[in-house]
């Protein structure tokens, strides 16, 4: 049986990998800023300092862990109204990281396991797979942060032994998920009429369950120790399958418009959108053979699985 800290454990991911973790026998804490937020058998320490800080002054006394699992962030938004973004991303996802980190080095804790993103380092994956070791080029301020992130807790774990393992998951999904995957189930769902009909454009998705499985068990296998992993459903939908998949778990017709990708991307430019639409119609496909042969592991759930049960949870609160 592991300690395991996990930060952000009353999120959408948190909360599954509590679950996971709780049911390997592991007893976990989760850090969280309002008590009575976690899932039932997570011990709770409430921690309301911004961006974690002071989080090394007020770790409580006699409390140790092997690991910490560090899901906390400033998500990716589609319209950010902060003055500074990249500012306010690196406070919480550099720093606040930064200060996680250090503050558990200090307290005896061996490894963190930092959940970061593969916007890291791309957006699409220009013609193969993305690997671990292909050249970083994030898109925007929220992957800038989260490669600045992942920089500074390696050259952290270099300085002091402090294990580290990064993990860049793509577009998580699941029962409870949120943001852009909910927006589209919701209009999946009411019949409306989405111009995706004519992307070819394959990618890769996470169900919430294989995510939380492959955090586990970078958590508590020594072979993962100072590794970087991509973590993916074995199968990258391409996205007019992806709707219509959605479309069949529901029960409803996927209403789909055959828009062609150059209609698309004028659009994108006339709208000021054109990264989007950039996006939305390429390939942004991870190669996972890394953590499949370090570590042995593999997606528990397909797509078409992980897609039928937040279907049936999207059915039974909608």
């Amino acid at each position: 049986m592991s300690r395991i800290l996990v930060t952000g454990a009353s999120g959408f991911v948190g909360r599954v990998l509590c679950r996971t973790l709780l049911q390997s026998g592991h007893a976990v804490t989760g850090l969280v800023r309002q008590r009575g937020s976690s899932v039932d058998g997570v011990q709770e320490w409430v921690h309301t300092g911004k961006d974690f800080e002071g989080l090394d002054a007020h770790w409580p006394s006699g409390l140790s862990f092997d690991c910490a699992v560090h899901m906390a962030a400033r998500v990716h938004v589609m319209r950010d109204e902060a003055a500074d973004p990249l500012a306010e991303f690196r406070a919480t996802n550099v720093n606040g990281s930064l200060r996680v980190a250090v503050a558990a080095q200090r307290h005896g804790v061996r490894r963190m396991v930092f959940v970061s993103s593969i916007k890291a380092i791309a957006e699409v994956d220009g013609g193969q797979p993305l690997r671990e070791d292909d050249p970083a080029a994030p898109q925007d301020a929220y992957g800038h942060s989260k490669l600045e992130a992942e920089q500074a807790l390696t050259a952290f774990g270099s300085e002091t032994g402090f294990e580290v393992v990064i993990v860049r998951p793509p577009l998580v999904y699941g029962p409870q998920v949120r943001a852009n995957f909910l927006r589209l189930m919701t209009a999946v769902a009411r019949g409306v009429p989405l111009p995706l009909g004519s992307i070819e454009a394959r990618r890769s998705v996470v169900y919430v369950g294989n995510l939380a499985q492959a955090l586990a068990q970078c958590a508590t296998d020594p072979r993962a120790a100072g590794h970087c992993f991509h973590v993916a459903d074995r199968d990258a939908p391409m996205v007019a399958g992806l709707v219509r998949a959605i479309g069949r778990h529901l029960g409803k017709p996927s209403r789909l418009v055959p828009v062609p990708v150059s209609w698309l991307r004028l659009a994108g430019r006339l709208t000021d959108r054109t990264a989007a639409i950039d996006r939305l119609v390429s390939d942004l496909r991870l190669d996972t053979s890394r953590i499949e042969s370090v570590l042995g592991w593999q997606p528990a759930w397909s797509t078409d699985e992980g897609l039928a049960a937040t279907a049936e949870w999207y059915r039974s609160t909608h």
